[in-house]
């Protein structure tokens, strides 16, 4: 095992034994470790050469914490809106003595407000729907920057239904790059940040699941 895996190994042991709140729905080290840190392998690739990444939705720290091993050159935030998460995430991240992470506790429309088109990438693993996660992440992202997301079966439905309306977000049409082997479904979706988002966003908290931008 090299040394980023036997680090997040770590990791994956220390999510199965905390008790301040349940931060994956896997337990178990190993399960941990082959099922939700290893899945977050494939992102590191879309990570920038250099600059500020979120990770937004972050729950336990993935894929944040995973590109922190890899890439401690870059300056990383996890964002999540439930404090108990961000203090036991907060409490893993020193425990493993990883520099390079900030954790906040805020919804992503409140944050985007007032770090409006900073980060150089803008992720989230199981937040929401690929056209929902799209709104929620565009506008923290700079021009030249990157939005991507996890998806799996359901990735194509859920892109058809945007109808080509990205560029409402300032985002480019959709690239998907599957991983996992030849029977999976897993992949990554990937936008390019290709103009300013409209001011109009991020709207107000919860609106992004109920009135999608592009009907």
């Amino acid at each position: 095992m090299n040394p980023q895996k036997s680090i997040l190994y770590k990791y994956s042991e220390l999510l199965a034994d905390c008790k301040r709140a349940r931060l994956t729905g896997t337990r178990g080290t190993d399960d941990i470790f082959n099922l939700q840190v290893m899945d977050c392998i494939p992102s590191v690739e879309f990570l920038p050469e250099k600059g500020k990444v979120i990770d937004v939705g972050s729950g336990g720290g993935l894929p944040g914490i995973v590109w922190a091993v890899y890439r401690p050159d870059l300056k990383i935030t996890l964002l999540d809106s439930v404090n108990k998460k961000c203090m036991a995430v907060k409490e893993i991240i020193d425990a493993l003595e990883i520099s390079n992470i900030e954790v906040i506790c805020s919804r992503s429309e409140d944050y985007a407000k007032i770090n409006r088109e900073k980060f150089d990438l803008a992720a989230a693993r199981a937040l929401s729907s690929a056209g929902v996660t799209a709104e929620l992440l565009s506008p923290l992202v700079k021009i030249g920057g990157h939005v991507i997301t996890f998806k799996g079966e359901k990735v194509h439905e859920e892109i058809s239904e945007v109808n080509n309306n990205w560029h409402k977000l300032g985002l480019s049409e959709p690239s998907l790059k599957f991983y996992g082997g030849d029977d999976s479904s897993k992949c990554i979706v990937s936008w390019e940040k290709i103009s300013r988002c409209p001011a109009m966003f991020p709207r107000r908290a919860g609106l992004a699941g109920t009135k999608f931008f592009w009907e």
